[in-house]
């Protein structure tokens, strides 16, 4: 007589997971929601309104990757406690405390506003990195495989609905709103972002969570050194490194030179960052077909160079001579740019999975994320230190027009702090394309399926300033990369990941 298997103690009933996979779509919306009325776009806004400069606009840019780095603290914290829920829920709940405290920041005296929004910035990314790993453990045993499709698919499309419409409405709402001038406008937002976030803790506390399964303990140290040591996989570590630094140089500065330089409104900008960010999600399944059909390689050898074309063609946006067409151009710049940023997100994302020993994949995943989160932490810091060295430097290009009847002088061009930025960026991107024409590509591609669930999760973990989406998708979570690679081989038709920052 056939026996049955016993059922699994760290499964759960089949009522629970359908009550879990509702619950979990819910949290990622308020929680995409939280993070568009204060992150991003909205946050470049209150920093200027607050009087930050370049330096400070740099750290602020730089505290998503320290973010980031905290995943390792979180595997740390989660295998201790075991109880998954009580992780997330306590490290989101100081970082909507901290969304809290940024609401007051413009009724502070002057000289603690600044430093007071950095400090709740990392109260804000830190607690809700260490949330994101425990929330990617716990979703990933929750819901089973073979419906992990259709299950991120619902969350991505409801978490970028809600993202995109939130911003714009805030964006729109700062320009217009009759409560408040300068940074006290913000406040509104701030309370509605927090209270947004402890709607999106009340679907995770009532989340059921399995038992965790026994822990499996190796040395980290003695696991993170092989992929240093592999030739072949370091020169990979070597673009990822090169890409992360020289494209978040400049374009955490970008809503900033929006703002600043060509005058225009948050709502604008907040505009041109939901077309980066469509551009960049609805494209990454065309660029899995190329990727497909040629190699990884070849998808970077059209995106590198479009990516950088772009960032170059910023110089010139202040020019008078572009004044009647200039917002349609850097619509086009937005579009063409978040579709480049989403192509070399996917290939790189491809590559790391292809070059890494499939028995040593999650240290091997784990240091590509390492050097991309060091190199883009440090390189906003970078940009803003250069920029507010030069803050007074500016450079024109004149033509001067003579005839019989007199002389004129005509501005063809102005370099201020911000273009000589984007220069300097587009021009270490040279050495990106080098660094990427070393790599040799090997081994069976990759389900294209897997890599576009693997970019879509990372487009929005980080919460960057920048109006372009998409250039940190590579820079996932540490702490969830274990659970990642369990689960890739799982997905045969394109899906989505949690789109929603757990900010």
């Amino acid at each position: 007589m056939p026996t049955t298997a016993p059922p699994s103690p760290y499964a759960l009933p089949d009522e629970d997971v359908e009550r879990g996979k509702r619950a979990l779509v819910r949290d990622a919306a308020w929680a995409s929601l939280t993070g568009a009325l204060q992150g991003g776009v909205i946050m470049v806004g209150f920093a200027l309104a607050l009087g930050a400069g370049p330096l400070v606009l740099g750290l602020l840019a730089s505290i998503p990757f320290i973010g980031q780095l905290s995943q390792l603290v979180g595997v740390a914290v989660v295998e201790r406690v075991r109880v998954r829920r009580r992780v997330a829920v306590t490290a989101l709940g100081i970082a909507r405390v901290a969304i809290l405290v940024l609401a007051l920041i413009p009724f502070l005296p002057a000289r603690l506003q600044v430093w007071t929004l950095v400090a709740m910035q990392l109260l804000i990314a830190v607690p809700s990195s260490i949330a994101g790993c425990a929330m990617n453990s716990w979703t990933h045993q929750l819901v089973p495989r073979h419906s992990l499709g259709s299950f991120f698919s619902r969350k991505l499309f409801w978490a970028t609905l809600i993202g995109c419409l939130g911003s714009l409405a805030a964006g729109f709402y700062v320009d217009r709103t009759p409560w408040g001038e300068g940074a006290s406008a913000y406040a509104i937002l701030f309370v509605v972002a927090a209270a947004a976030g402890f709607v999106s803790i009340w679907y995770v506390v009532h989340t059921p969570e399995p038992l965790m399964p026994p822990a499996v303990t190796h040395g980290f140290l003695s696991r993170m050194l092989p992929p240093f040591r592999d030739h072949g996989f370091r020169r990979l570590l070597v673009l990822m490194g090169a890409w992360n630094f020289t494209s978040n140089l400049a374009m955490p500065f970008l809503a900033v030179f929006l703002m600043q330089r060509l005058g225009y409104t948050l709502g604008t900008v907040t505009t041109l960052w939901v077309t980066s960010q469509l551009a960049n999600a609805l494209t990454v399944y065309l660029w899995g077909r190329l990727s497909d059909r040629f190699t990884n390689k070849a998808v970077l050898s059209g995106a590198l160079p479009l990516f950088f074309l772009c960032l170059f063609s910023l110089i010139f946006m202040s020019s008078p001579l572009l004044a009647e067409v200039r917002l349609p151009v850097l619509f086009a710049v937005h579009l063409l740019m978040g579709i480049a940023a989403g192509g070399v997100s996917l290939a790189t994302a491809n590559l790391g999975l292809k070059l890494a020993p499939h028995e040593q994949g999650t240290a091997y995943l784990a240091s590509v994320s390492l050097v991309g989160a060091l190199a883009g932490g440090l390189a906003p810091t970078v940009g803003g230190a250069l920029a507010e060295w030069v803050a007074s430097v500016e450079l024109s290009v004149l033509v001067h027009w003579v005839t019989a009847q007199a002389a004129d002088d005509f501005t063809v061009l102005t370099f201020g702090h911000w273009e000589m930025l984007f220069a300097l960026s587009a021009l270490l991107g040279l050495y990106v394309m080098h660094a990427m024409s070393r790599i040799v590509e090997t081994g069976p591609a990759a389900e294209r399926a897997i890599i576009q669930e693997f970019v879509l999760e990372g487009l929005r973990s980080v919460n960057q300033l920048s109006s372009i989406s998409g250039l940190t998708a590579i820079v996932s979570a540490v702490g969830r990369l274990a659970d990642r690679r369990r689960s890739l081989r799982a997905f045969v038709v394109f899906t989505g990941r949690d789109a929603s920052p757990r900010s």
